[in-house]
């Protein structure tokens, strides 16, 4: 439903995941093994009491299931939070479904490496053997076979909880240039049953007992199966300005621009600047570091100084509004630091809302699709309609 159709009213949309701040487990959670799981809250207990006093006046401490952040009497914008109607708690999911497209299945995971039928096919594809093969922490791995791999030159294959494909290498043995061919071969040969979410180069350097990953890091992802928002708000010819793993996640489709970022404060420092040149449209922004270095990671004082970090940057970015600009904070799925796992949690995502034409202290409830949430920006664009998710624009534009 287009809300006040005749007046287009909003003209950009500045949308930030703040990837794997959950705000509680789904109803479904004891499916994905997640019973328990409660990222934001959790830390908070952890660290005995996370203060985010300006995400905190935008209404965060009055989500719905949030119990341990500070409630304020007067929010300056909407808030509340979303189910997820996919199957599945990965990073590609939980942001297609953001854009409006929802899967009835989850992507493959490997919880005892991959079969032989791949890893074989790799190996005469890339004509060298393999080391690893085995669910592992990145910075884990390649302590525990970077001299190997710096000796025999093969490359590090390894996966995680998530459906991923990793491949390691050291840039000084294998080039970067050619970790990313061996990417784009082994994305080839990862379809049908086996379409992994994302295949991931992470180069790395130094000597053995100091290995440092670099910021060349490129996801090769699958092509998104249908439109996105992305692609409804491209093909009127508004901008869509991708920050951080974006592109990456939508492997390009439905971005004019994109921004690859270093870590979660060159993320906010892109996003700014993207924000104070002139266009129109989407800004579409990941911040990876909650997720990636600390959610499974299970450090959970680092994530909350982490989100402590962004809370700081928080009022910067709603100086760089202009009047008919739109700013929504969101997640993508849960990494609780708290629990056992290092995997992805399967919870509900905030929702909040804030712009010049936005009511204050609207509580929009929890939405039951992450994908109400792309409904709500092409509403407020004016620019056309999913038929996967409602859009919340009526209740909360003025």
């Amino acid at each position: 439903m287009n809300y006040r159709k005749e007046i287009k009213m909003i003209n950009r949309v500045i949308l930030i995941v703040l990837d794997s701040v959950g705000v509680g487990e789904l109803p479904d959670a004891k499916k994905y093994g997640d019973e328990g799981s409660d990222t934001l809250d959790n830390i908070s207990k952890y660290v005995g009491g996370l203060r985010l006093p300006n995400l905190e006046r935008m209404g965060l401490g009055l989500i719905e299931g949030v119990t341990e952040i500070n409630k304020t009497e007067n929010p300056i914008g909407s808030y509340g939070r979303s189910n997820e109607k996919s199957a599945g708690k990965d990073t590609t999911t939980g942001h297609w479904e953001i854009s409006g497209l929802i899967l009835d299945k989850p992507f493959p995971t490997y919880p005892n490496g991959f079969p032989d039928e791949i890893i074989l096919k790799f190996e005469e594809a890339i004509g060298t053997k393999i080391l690893g093969n085995k669910p592992a922490s990145g910075t884990k791995i390649i302590e525990e076979l970077g001299e190997e791999h710096i000796k025999t030159g093969y490359p590090i294959v390894y996966t995680s909880a998530d459906s991923v494909f990793q491949i390691a290498a050291h840039e000084d043995v294998i080039p970067v240039k050619e970790l990313y061919k061996m990417c784009k071969i082994a994305r080839g040969i990862l379809t049908g049953n086996h379409n992994v979410g994302r295949v991931i180069a992470r180069p790395f350097i130094g000597e053995p007992g100091n290995f440092t990953r670099t910021a060349r890091r490129k996801d090769f992802a699958l092509k998104p199966p249908g439109k996105t928002i992305l692609d409804i708000i491209k093909d009127i010819s508004l901008d869509v300005l991708a920050v951080g793993k974006i592109e990456d996640i939508f492997a390009g489709k439905g971005i004019t621009e994109s921004i690859h970022t270093k870590d979660n404060m060159d993320g906010v420092d892109r996003t700014i600047q993207f924000m104070k040149e002139k266009n129109k449209g989407l800004i579409f922004t990941n911040l990876v570091d909650f997720d990636m270095k600390y959610g499974h990671r299970n450090d959970p004082v680092a994530y909350g100084n982490a989100l402590k970090e962004f809370d700081d940057r928080l009022p910067e970015i709603l100086e760089s509004m202009n009047k008919d600009d739109v700013l929504i904070i969101t997640a993508d799925h849960g990494c609780d630091p708290t629990t056992e796992s290092t995997d992805h949690s399967r919870e509900y995502i905030p929702i909040l809302v804030y712009g010049e034409m936005i009511k204050k202290g609207v509580n929009i409830g929890t939405r039951k699709t992450y994908a109400d949430i792309g409904a709500t920006i092409l509403d407020m664009l004016n620019i056309g309609d999913i038929n996967t998710g409602t859009s919340f624009a009526d209740l909360i534009l003025k």
